[in-house]
């Protein structure tokens, strides 16, 4: 166990230079360093914003009910059934249909094999319920049909969410879902938080209608403010194209007029649909719409069939940029609302890496010292082992690019403690070992090997603490076990390699001494 081959001692100092490079590139700045690589500062030690953010699901509820009315209707027509007075009041649908047919609409609304009203045979239900009274009937979704809905928004919100965050440019972001219907927002050293607060306000639905005087649209009307918050216009409800179409958007200066826009790229499908618009509609105001309200009207030259176009508005490169950027991360499912805001300062970040190393380094300390007093040379080799665990510790954070907390910090101090409790384990049983053999190697050789087992069960057990807490958890507590489940393994090659490298060159040099622990 205290033998040692070349290769052995050659990998174990490569392992220790190449981590030792890694941890000091934090602190130093290394025009070689190749990784590039080094430690980013959580929210709580640098500063940031925490946004706690609630996705309003009615709209998605009620456009839910608005398309499948519609689906209803053609059913309906398609099987000639009569059936009339379509609405929906307080998220319901609401018809009534002919005697006649009144038993034909029950049966296959019943029926698990029907196309209007999937059935899920895992929870037993219908994603719409539905209750018939005489010739009237109400439809709505039931409450595994609004779960799978708001679950659906969510999910859709997250990615959303997470593409506009990592558009800003925004270092190790946390989004995280929070119940069914919100998203927590963790955005460490953020230098501007009321821009990240606009864009992610922004559902950023684009749509493009015709801009339409006739009362008889065949589509209806509606009126719509312009973004100044001054002019009206009229559009028709028809939708030409939506912001599914787009593929890319950037902002630049229009050589021309000498203002900035924000040029769009769409696809196949789109670019078909625009062609065909703009041909037929030459000469008509096509009104550029984002959240409701008109952002331009431009009237339509020609036609515009290349799969491309630009927005111009009263726009700077800042809004620009911000509209590009909305644009390609695509619109959220649902209106969001900041329920909770909070702002950590980077002074408070400072203290509170000063407390947090204050307690490394004064913990540190009392155990450097009990070592020393407790086992005296061997308590210098283990306390330069346990140095050299820490900067492995923060050479793997730096080779992953991992994210530095408080409660990562913790992690860190307990990983101190466990390093020399391992240590702690091996030199008592080697002191057992040498009551009971005379040759000091082979005692030391012994303690190794019979004190493995109980550090090894010791180590494995917290670190399947650590995997469940990583996977389990969130924020804080994610990097709380990332820390302590590195300094497991970097515990063990410090303890089982470096401790125990240094101790077998000891023990070689000094075997004839009476007593060397």
């Amino acid at each position: 166990m205290l033998y040692f081959s070349k290769i052995k001692i050659i990998t174990v100092i490569i392992i220790s230079l190449f981590f030792s490079y890694l941890s000091l590139s934090n602190v130093f700045k290394f025009d070689d360093n190749f990784l590039k690589n080094k430690i980013n500062l959580g929210l709580d030690l640098q500063g940031g914003s925490y946004l706690l953010l609630e996705i309003d699901n009615q709209p998605i509820i009620s456009q839910t009910l608005q398309n499948k009315l519609i689906e209803l209707k053609k059913f309906f027509k398609d099987k000639s059934l009569n059936v009339r007075n379509f609405s929906i009041e307080d998220n319901k649908i609401l018809f009534q249909s002919d005697f006649s047919s009144n038993e034909l609409i029950v049966n296959f609304l019943q029926d698990k094999e029907n196309d209007i009203n999937p059935y899920y045979e895992k929870f037993k239900t219908h994603q719409y319920i539905f209750e018939n009274v005489d010739n009237s009937f109400t439809f709505y979704l039931s409450d595994y049909g609004i779960v799978l809905l708001n679950t659906s928004s969510l999910d859709q919100a997250v990615e959303i969410v997470r593409r506009r965050v990592d558009e800003t440019g925004t270092n190790e972001p946390n989004i995280l879902k929070r119940g069914n219907n919100r998203i927590l927002v963790e955005l460490p050293g953020l230098d501007d938080p009321a821009r990240i607060k606009s864009l992610l306000g922004k559902t950023a639905n684009l749509t493009f209608q015709f801009v339409s005087s006739n009362e008889n649209d065949a589509f209806g009307t509606e009126v719509l403010n312009f973004d100044n918050g001054v002019d009206q216009a009229t559009v028709s409800k028809r939708i030409i194209l939506n912001g599914d179409n787009l593929i890319d958007a950037k902002p630049r200066m229009d050589t021309q007029s000498n203002e900035t826009i924000v040029s769009f790229t769409l696809d196949r499908v789109g670019a078909k649909k625009f062609g065909r618009a703009t041909t037929e509609n030459v000469g008509k105001q096509l009104a550029i719409i984002l959240d409701g309200k008109i952002i331009s009207a431009p009237s339509i030259r020609e036609p515009i069939v290349g799969g491309s176009g630009q927005i111009s508005g009263n726009f700077n490169f800042q809004s620009a940029t911000d509209l590009a950027l909305l644009l390609r991360s695509g619109a959220l499912p649902a209106p969001m609302n900041i329920i909770e805001e909070r702002t950590v300062g980077p002074d408070l970040g400072k203290d509170s890496i000063k407390a947090g190393f204050m307690s490394l380094i004064v913990g540190f300390s009392f155990v450097v010292l009990f070592m020393i007093y407790k086992y005296r040379i061997f308590g210098l080799i283990a306390n330069f082992a346990l140095i050299t665990n820490l900067i492995l510790l923060i050479g793997v954070l730096t080779l992953f690019g991992a994210t530095l907390t408080l409660p990562g910090i913790a992690g860190i101090i307990l990983t101190v403690g466990m390093a020399v409790d391992a240590n702690v384990l091996i030199f008592e049983r080697i002191k057992e070992e040498i009551k009971k053999e005379n040759n000091q190697i082979i005692a030391f050789d012994s303690g190794y090997v019979k004190s493995r087992t109980a550090i090894l069960d010791a180590n494995i057990t917290t670190l399947i603490a650590a995997v469940i807490l990583f996977f389990m958890g969130s924020g804080p507590v994610k990097g709380f076990s990332v820390t302590l489940g590195v300094g497991i393994i970097t515990t063990l090659f410090s303890v089982y390699f470096i401790a125990r490298l240094l101790s077998s060159i000891y023990v070689k040099k000094n075997k004839e001494k009476v007593s060397l622990i």
